[in-house]
């Protein structure tokens, strides 16, 4: 993609998701990630006048004199957006593929954030952490996050969603708001999230093509796993073939659901050839 090319798909994505977030996510949004209230900031001597509920008895017993505990109000929240870039992200059977509704509601969520005057941060993951941008501020920020959703290349194209969950808990030291983008055909990521769900506020929101659901009869075809590029001839006729594919894929919805439920996390579907507005605001609306 040449940059003339790439700056006229962030443009035509700004106006888009922008639009979108000014008048629809931004009023749910604020009102779904509210500030996370009064939080510690410091203690310091007692002075006269202060409420004796604040003393720090612990701090006190130590110096011998009184000390207090002062909070301020935290509003600054911390958006991060977690964005599977492995293979099979680069599917679809309708007009889009997987990864570019992933880009339209990243783009929407990070310009949300910036309208609540939040900071927005971003790590594409394959099986690895491919990117981390560090959380910022500001427009020309965001627009950077559409350009790496929309042309970077990782190294692979596997995929491990708890070695990025790992990634995050380590960079990420504050309490933030995390959207976890993938279709999610992984495993051995319960452990992981747990940990990742006590500390931060995690979403998890799978984006699926409906032709993944279940093989179609076509007879005998080749296929090619977009995760490993192995080439295989499959025989849909067969029925136990369909059935087991079928079988695979539930049990990994399955999963998903079941795992983000168990840890606290939120969960979202969406597939490719539906309104995924709908479903952001069904899901900001149901939170709020």
């Amino acid at each position: 993609m040449d940059t003339k090319e790439l700056l006229k798909k962030v443009r035509k994505i700004e106006i888009k998701t922008r639009r979108l977030s000014d008048h629809i996510f931004g009023g749910e949004y604020h009102s779904t990630f509210k500030g996370r209230g009064m939080t510690f900031s410091e203690v310091r001597q007692y002075q006269f006048g202060d409420d004796v509920r604040s003393i720090d008895w612990n701090v006190t017993a130590r110096y011998n004199e009184p000390y207090v505990k002062v909070f301020e109000e935290e509003r600054e929240l911390t958006m991060m957006l977690m964005v599977d870039v492995s293979g099979s992200e680069f599917f679809g059977t309708k007009n889009q593929f997987k990864n570019e509704i992933v880009t339209e509601i990243s783009a929407t969520l990070a310009f949300s954030a910036l309208q609540n005057n939040d900071k927005v941060g971003v790590i594409l993951f394959s099986d690895e952490v491919e990117l981390f941008i560090p959380p910022k501020k500001g427009k020309t920020h965001v627009l950077r996050i559409i350009r790496e959703l929309l042309e970077f290349k990782p190294n692979s194209n596997k995929t491990d969603v708890a070695e990025a969950l790992k990634y995050l808990t380590n960079v990420m030291k504050k309490k933030a708001i995390v959207f976890v983008l993938s279709d999610f055909i992984a495993s051995d990521y319960e452990k992981t999230l747990k940990i990742t769900g006590n500390k931060h506020d995690v979403t998890g929101i799978r984006v699926y093509d409906e032709r993944e659901e279940e093989i179609p009869n076509l007879g005998v075809v080749q296929m090619m796993d977009a995760e490993t590029g192995a080439l295989q001839l499959v025989n849909t006729q067969s029925r136990k073939v369909r059935n087991s594919y079928t079988d695979f894929y539930r049990e990994r919805v399955n999963y998903f659901k079941e795992t983000f439920t168990k840890s606290g996390c939120g969960v979202l579907d969406c597939r490719v050839d539906e309104s995924y507005v709908k479903k952001l605001l069904g899901y900001f609306k149901r939170r709020g």
